[in-house]
């Protein structure tokens, strides 16, 4: 059979391989079972920033009606029972770090009553509530799954949802809300679960992986990707508001932004008679931008795939997300259609080498490490499209709350969705590096850029480069003649009221 399930923004089949067999099931309770490679990753970070919350998945939903907290409460239950990596430990035994399922038992479920805690609107209420931090994780005790509802009223309630990344992914909160939708309706209704039987386990895949991937197979995706990052730079020279610290804080601030419809619409249609995906014309574009930022013409960016190439990983809660290192060539002063084509062929290659687990491609390269930046790349590119499955409960509205802040895994992050209104996104950065101001003006150059491009794709990348400096130019022009007359009329009123004293 073949699979397209990624979270890159578009379809590539690649064959799936066979299940190595027998496969017996490793995750009787208590039993040690290896990590996986992008699990093993997420473990040595912790090591390293014991304590850090950059790698938590957290979600807000806002319930407007008659919610029944006990049956939510047995609903997540469920579902913790159901997914044995919900219910993990991280141990390690004789220098090894393992995976331990613990037995079934009642979730980490919290309920806060706050009706009386706060004398503002409703709307404030759970504003506070949402700007709370979260607190760390212990990877050695667990659990990985942490919920939280909080009262504000007989029929207004706040839900918040944690899962360390070692556990889970994007693709993953889409199952977990949906598993607990369902498992709500059956609770509250009295009817059997709809949910069918799990035919793994997590622990079953990562004992999957490490047996796989390995000999010959491992060998000829190793030697692909030696070959497609020979001579690469190391690091992006972006230019920053601060210098780099010698130590990441993680500290870190988001920008949302829009393009419009028409835009979106134009960028899509350039990229299909490339036969390229809006992935593939969208990463070009950041390239340009990352470029115009460093004057580098070799610029490497990381961009996660979803990894479940498998159906038995499709309805699984997991950390299957694997890191592509995409490398963007714009020496030669191309075309912008030009750079799509160059873009699409590096994406699906890679795409076909995608089972390389990242952190196997770090120690092959061995490129110098530092607490400063991440290996190989600082830059990331998403496309999401992981299934945006809402929290659905019968009599009740359920609306996805912002949270505040933004923990800072890279320099840089661009995320893009596809909305009915055009393309959203935003923009995570690290306030080590970088001012608002600076990210606002990107945000600004982004969408300029990506514009001309689809005016004049047929225009070399200097061209569009130069396009890019008239255009600011004249917007500067304009902001100063606004801000001109408006001294202009503040001193008139300012003039006049002196004239009336």
């Amino acid at each position: 059979g073949l699979s397209r399930r990624f979270e890159l923004g578009q379809s590539v089949e690649t064959p799936q391989r066979p299940w190595p067999t027998p496969l017996s099931s490793p995750t009787s309770p208590g039993a040690p079972v290896p990590l996986s490679f992008a699990q093993q990753r997420l473990w040595v970070l912790d090591q390293v920033e014991p304590g850090s919350t950059a790698y938590l998945i957290r979600r807000a939903i806002r319930l407007l009606g008659p919610l029944d907290a006990a049956t939510l409460r047995r609903a997540i239950d469920a579902v913790v029972a159901r997914h044995e990596i919900l219910r993990t430990r991280f141990v390690v035994s004789d220098g090894v770090a393992h995976q331990v399922v613990d037995a079934v038992g009642a979730a980490d479920f919290r309920e806060i009553d706050a009706t009386a805690a706060l004398e503002g609107s409703r709307d404030a209420d759970a504003a506070y509530w949402a700007s709370q931090p979260e607190g760390p994780f212990d990877l050695t005790r667990g659990p990985m799954l942490r919920a939280t509802l909080v009262r504000l009223a007989a029929n207004d309630h706040l839900l918040f949802v944690t899962i360390h990344h070692i556990a889970s992914d994007a693709w993953s909160i889409g199952i977990l809300l949906r598993e607990i939708s369902l498992s709500y309706e059956a609770l509250a209704t009295g009817r059997p679960s709809s949910l069918p039987e799990l035919p793994i386990q997590y622990a079953d895949f990562a004992v999957w992986q490490r047996n796989w991937l390995s000999g010959e197979i491992l060998n000829t995706q190793l030697s692909y990707w030696r070959e497609q990052l020979r001579g690469a730079p190391e690091r992006i020279e972006l230019a920053t508001d601060r210098p780099r610290p010698p130590e990441r804080s993680g500290a870190g601030a988001r920008r949302f932004l829009r393009l419009p419809a028409d835009l979106s619409r134009d960028l899509e249609n350039l990229g299909r008679g490339e036969r390229a995906t809006p992935y593939m014309t969208l990463l070009a574009g950041f390239a340009l931008l990352l470029s115009r930022y460093t004057w580098q013409d070799d610029i490497l960016i990381g961009s996660p795939i979803a990894g479940r190439n498998r159906d038995e990983t499709e309805g699984l809660i997991g950390l299957f997300l694997n890191t592509l290192v995409l490398r963007a060539r714009l020496s030669g002063d191309p075309s912008f259609t030009e750079l799509i084509r160059r873009v699409r062929e590096t994406v699906i290659h890679a795409f076909v080498h995608q089972d390389l687990p990242f952190e196997k491609l770090v120690d092959e390269l061995g490129p110098a490490r530092s607490l400063s930046h991440n290996p190989l790349f600082q830059v990331w590119f998403v496309l999401q499209n992981a299934p945006a499955s809402p929290l659905k409960i019968s009599g009740v509205e359920a609306r996805p709350v912002s949270l505040s802040g933004a923990a800072a895994r890279h320099d840089l992050q661009l995320t893009l969705w596809q909305t009915g209104e055009g393309l959203s996104g935003s923009i995570d950065y690290s306030t080590d590096l970088f001012d608002a101001a600076t990210i606002d003006t990107m945000a600004e150059r982004f969408e300029t850029l990506l514009r001309l491009a689809a005016d004049s794709p047929e225009l070399p990348l200097s061209a569009l480069g130069r396009a890019l400096d008239q255009a600011e130019a004249r917007r500067s022009a304009a902001n100063e003649k606004k801000i001109e007359e408006t001294s202009r009329r503040s001193l008139k009123t300012a003039k006049r009221k002196g004239i009336r004293v």
